[in-house]
């Protein structure tokens, strides 16, 4: 185990969520952090329940954008020295079909998903690097198992698996960790915004076998994350089980384990279109105020 106390963690997506409840987790063991988020109100507030510039920086960044992510980092090593963990946890999901998607936000999740990973790793790998640092990508069960109705998400999230996979090569023999992060559905802003917006939703979550549709606390995935950053694991899976699905992803993918939701989506999935229209919008409310600021 890593002691995280006086570690400098940098946690995008750090105004809600997750990303909230491992800031507050690794606070209390002396870490000190820097949260980047789009939405300034929240963040701001973070930071200063958590003590303020000293122990706690918060700096509006856009993942998309490189340069936002530079100079988020620079303010890190100006304020703390260096950064020994980055956590890249922001993240966003589109609704709908990919016959009914807006393809301007499908293509927004690929950006913040997965190029908004490789902006924040780029922009903090070099302190990391001189201070043989972890790197955790948060990734998703949804990088192990596809479903209807959320192709950008999970496209997206095997992409930054894989991306993970590809840095841990890269950068193991200057000490340095990577992990990747898998979770079943967390009871997160995004989830609690698809159950508000979309009904059909709701019912596929029902629809799924056992555990698969079961919603896991913030706060228990929240302590396996700071568990996983301490042991600088190379996969951290909430709850335990979703690990077996990376071994059984072949056997996933075949029409004998998609029975069930193959049996449910000719009727949930034009619902789903049908309130993804009534909307207007192929993401939820918040996510799209952020956007448009």
């Amino acid at each position: 185990m890593t002691s995280m106390n006086g570690k400098v963690v940098l946690i995008t997506g750090g105004a809600r969520g997750v990303g909230t409840e491992v800031a507050r987790r690794l606070h209390a063991k002396g870490a000190r952090l820097v949260l980047t988020d789009l939405d300034a109100e929240p963040l701001r507030a973070l930071a200063e329940d958590l003590g303020g510039p000293d122990r706690a920086l918060s700096v509006v960044a856009d993942v998309c954008d490189l340069a936002s992510m530079e100079s988020a980092v620079a303010q890190a090593v100006e304020q703390f020295g260096g950064i020994d963990v980055v956590m890249a946890n922001a993240g966003i999901a589109s609704y709908g079909s990919v016959l009914a998607v807006d393809p301007a936000t499908f293509r927004r999740v690929i950006d913040v998903n997965v190029v908004g990973v490789f902006h924040t790793v780029r922009a903090a790998l070099p302190s990391i690097i001189e201070r043989r640092g972890y790197v955790l990508v948060v990734s998703s069960l949804a990088g192990y198992a596809a479903g209807p109705g959320l192709a950008a998400y999970h496209a997206s999230k095997a992409g930054s698996e894989h991306f993970a996979n590809a840095l841990r090569l890269e950068v193991a023999h200057l000490g340095v960790d990577v992990g990747s992060a898998h979770m079943a559905w967390i009871d997160t802003p995004l989830v609690q915004d698809a159950k508000a917006d979309l009904p059909a939703f709701t019912k596929m979550l029902a629809a799924l076998p056992g555990p698969l549709g079961k919603t896991t606390s913030v706060q228990a995935c929240g302590s396996r994350f700071v568990t996983g950053i301490e042991k600088r694991s190379n996969r951290i899976n909430v709850p335990g089980w979703v690990g077996a699905l990376r071994w059984l992803r072949p056997l996933v993918q075949t029409p004998l384990a998609e029975r069930g939701i193959r049996k449910i989506t000719p009727v949930l999935l034009p619902q789903m279109d049908a309130e993804v229209a009534g909307l207007g919008r192929s993401l939820s409310a918040r996510t799209q105020a952020l956007e448009q600021e």
